[in-house]
């Protein structure tokens, strides 16, 4: 039997903000919307996708699960991301490392590495 990843779900406290700030970062858009949860998706028929649940408590803890984005330009898309509400974060990554580490305005973190075309780059 054959699967596939159909899309990640993210608890957050504000999911019409964060739904926002992930179709902009990716250049997504929104294809589902209830009280319940905002689907974010390239197009409906694209997989994967996000869901953004809302839940009442905060995030509290390091994330188990990130996120990692690859750019043409990894500067620039570093700036452009914290234009639109990313900060930088700090999880011990030290000074060394060919990524950025950022989170979104819930503080999510998720890694922008420099520009990479295959899985074993």
């Amino acid at each position: 039997m054959a699967v596939s990843l159909y899309q990640i779900a993210i608890d957050c406290h504000d999911a019409p903000a964060l739904a926002r700030f992930w179709t902009q970062v990716l250049d997504w858009k929104i294809v589902y919307e209830d009280a319940h949860e905002i689907v974010i998706g390239a197009d409906a028929a694209a997989l994967p996708g996000m869901c953004f649940l809302p839940v009442p408590e905060g995030r509290t803890v390091k994330n188990r699960l990130h996120l990692d984005l690859s750019p043409d330009d990894q500067a620039a898309e570093v700036e452009r991301i914290l234009a639109l509400g990313a900060t930088r974060a700090d999880v011990g990554q030290g000074e060394d490392v060919t990524w950025a580490v950022l989170a979104d305005p819930e503080g999510n973190e998720f890694c922008v590495l420099r520009p990479k075309k295959t899985l074993a780059d």
